[in-house]
């Protein structure tokens, strides 16, 4: 793939991956082989994290048009190979989440990336991401890193947002009463604080959907996701060319 077209996303907004549409690629080791290392690649390349949740489900029997999604991540990690993650020191921690679902995503199942239906699975990737929230402020306790502030969870559902403040409509949603009270209990006790945010400005858009470049680069960038200064990618570039220089010096000596 170095010789390859570069790729602007990493993830086709036209193409719904499937896994029964087309063909059964020819090689499926090779499939698990390379999805299973950009798996790992995802821990500090968050653009692609939801590409390559998209093409891990279909590692059992992948089909030609996942092969080529997969195809697609490669060609945009060529494109930005010196992206990564931006990690700066702060003086202050605070914890800011965005949270969001897609519903009825999955053109096989109908599931959304958090499953139920509409207000129900908006509010349980809500509750999700308040428990997740709590988990990352503990660690950061226990490092001696606590955070001044209570945690902001951002969310662009407004339905979802007025149940975590107001108990009248929790007479109309009995069927997520779990949740309800564990994020309920949390706003009550000032542990969290959750605000409405636009969808323009939701972050997690890059996380739950395939969107068009102009969208994605934005919400790559505010995810932290940016070509790092040369001084942080190490020997990247020397190794690269010594590399060269060694394939070069191989062929004159078989030469």
């Amino acid at each position: 793939m170095d010789k390859a077209k570069p790729c602007l996303t990493p993830m086709s907004t036209s193409l719904p991956l499937s896994k029964f549409a087309g063909i059964t690629f020819h090689d499926p080791s090779l499939y698990q082989s390379i999805v299973g290392g950009l798996q790992y690649l995802s821990f500090t390349r968050l653009d692609i994290a939801f590409a390559i949740h998209k093409v891990s489900k279909f590692m059992h029997n992948p089909m030609e048009m996942n092969w080529a999604a997969v195809k697609r991540i490669l060609r945009y990690l060529k494109h930005i190979i010196s992206h990564s993650l931006l990690i700066q020191p702060t003086a202050n921690v605070t914890l800011q989440t965005f949270s969001d679902a897609y519903w009825a995503s999955d053109p096989d199942d109908r599931r959304s990336v958090v499953p139920i239906v509409s207000t129900k699975s908006e509010y349980k990737a809500l509750a999700n991401a308040a428990a997740e929230l709590q988990w990352i402020k503990s660690v950061l306790t226990d490092l001696g890193i606590p955070s001044e502030h209570s945690p902001i969870l951002w969310y662009d559902n407004i339905g979802a947002t007025y149940l975590t403040s107001n108990p009248i409509f929790h007479a109309c949603t009995k069927h997520i009463e779990i949740d309800f009270h564990y994020v309920r209990d949390q706003v009550l006790h000032g542990q969290l604080i959750v605000r409405f945010i636009s969808s323009k400005h939701q972050y997690a858009d890059a996380l739950t959907k395939p969107l068009p470049s102009v969208r994605f680069h934005t919400l790559r960038d505010n995810l932290k996701v940016r070509s790092l200064p040369f001084r942080l990618q190490g020997r990247v570039e020397e190794q690269v060319k010594e590399k060269e220089h060694a394939a070069t010096t191989t062929k004159s000596a078989g030469t």
